[in-house]
């Protein structure tokens, strides 16, 4: 779809449009709302002192400037990740949600195939321009030549980034087979588990080699390297419980457009849990706590987050 900007609509008007689609790649490069939103405020000036009038395609225009703002961001950020105290983890996007799974606005807008935690957790392991190449190519269809402008390379190398990158994520990219009741089903298994002190109800919905990883970021205490096997992550969160002795309620939300919950501590934001599912056990927590990372997930639930998490 082209849209030229030839029209009466105010450069405004134009901006709007295109927004959702500015967002989507913003936060698939970036991996949080923060940065996106900076990235979508950056193309917006820039958009704003541009003359519109010689731009003939606005969408190609926006969404090539934000994918610049958003590779020049991802190599800013390459060693501050590197340092990142424990996992790192992107920021979820969190509805409320009724036990069945609720799309985003941007899914509703088929702008991208796929946010999954899973997904975005694995891209931090390409280098920025993988990334890059490989999420315009494959979720926003831009061609080779397209890629080649952007990243100041040739269309081969651009060909050889994208290939490299589509078999890293097709080796490391988990598996799912299970549907949006199952993966529902399973969250709320485990969330039950959780909130009834069950560790052999717990250790069912696991798979044997599961592995959790847990984001604080430094911030909120979490652990600090991944916990891998059944057992071991049934020790880690049962151990977690006996020490701090402080209740949950769990939550049903949607995270990225998958089945998790939300732990409530006294009407309070504790953290955010999405899983994996893998033939019909779950394979992967994720468990969110950095109050930087979950402070508009609360907002967005109406809830004040936990003090000194």
């Amino acid at each position: 779809m082209t849209t030229t900007a030839t029209t009466n609509e105010s450069a405004d008007t134009i901006f709007a449009r295109h927004r959702a689609r500015v967002f989507a790649i913003a936060y698939r490069l970036t991996g949080t709302v923060s940065d996106a939103e900076d990235v979508v405020q950056e193309t917006w000036l820039r958009w704003n002192k541009a003359d519109i009038n010689e731009i003939v395609t606005p969408e190609a225009w926006l969404t090539t400037v934000a994918s610049r703002l958003g590779l020049d961001h991802l190599r800013r950020m390459k060693a501050r990740r590197e340092t990142y105290v424990g996992p790192w983890l992107p920021e979820p996007l969190v509805e409320a949600s009724t036990g069945e799974a609720q799309p985003t606005p941007e899914d509703k807008l088929a702008l991208a195939d796929d946010i999954s935690m899973a997904l975005l957790h694995m891209l931090e392991r390409l280098a920025p321009d993988e990334r890059t190449a490989f999420l315009l190519h494959e979720a926003f269809d831009y061609d080779y030549g397209e890629l080649a402008s952007l990243l100041g390379k040739s269309e081969a190398a651009c060909r050889q980034i994208v290939s490299r990158a589509r078999r890293r994520v097709s080796d490391e990219r988990p598996r799912f087979n299970t549907s949006v009741s199952e993966h529902a089903r399973l969250a709320q298994a485990f969330s039950l588990a959780l909130s009834s002190e069950d560790p052999n109800a717990l250790i069912a919905c696991l798979k044997p080699d599961a592995v959790l990883l847990s984001d604080g970021g430094g911030k909120a205490a979490a652990a600090l390297n991944p916990i891998f096997t059944a057992d071991h992550i049934t020790r880690f969160l049962f151990g977690i419980a006996r020490k701090f002795k402080m209740p949950f309620s769990p939550l049903p939300v949607t995270i990225n457009g998958q089945p998790g919950f939300a732990l409530i501590h006294e009407g309070q934001l504790h953290s955010l849990i999405s899983v994996d599912i893998e033939d019909g056990q779950i394979a992967t927590i994720y468990i969110m706590r950095n109050p930087d990372k979950i402070a508009r997930a609360a907002e967005a639930l109406g809830l004040p987050l936990l003090a000194n998490p």
